[in-house]
């Protein structure tokens, strides 16, 4: 099984960096994980959180972040949607597809009996 992270969320913010004290360059990004089988492709509940600053190219922790940034970040966690995905690959239909088959065709045996 592969999980695998994708961005369904990104905003720009114009918070003061606490590393390098610039207003510009902040970005705020959602990520949600995924999970990849052979059968099924899903979308979990696991949210993770990254704030960038492009101006001095440093990751921006929750341990660093002032009260405003965690207010614009509750603002945004409120904007974000996660997505909700669940889709059955064609060996997992394959799988169903034969099962109800066996039993179809028992049942037919049964019958004739």
């Amino acid at each position: 099984m592969s999980k695998s992270l994708t961005t369904f969320y990104r905003a720009s913010i114009k918070n003061n960096c606490p590393e390098c004290f610039s207003t510009s360059g902040m970005e705020l990004l959602f990520q949600q994980e995924w999970d990849d089988t052979k059968l099924y492709k899903k979308a979990t509940n696991t949210v993770r959180e990254v704030l960038k600053c492009h101006h001095c190219e440093a990751q921006i922790y929750p341990v660093n972040w002032t009260e405003d940034i965690e207010r614009v970040y509750a603002y945004h966690l409120k904007l974000a949607e996660k997505d909700r995905y669940f889709k059955l690959k064609p060996l997992a239909l394959g799988l169903i597809g034969l099962g109800l088959l066996t039993v179809a065709c028992g049942v037919y045996i049964i019958l004739q009996l």
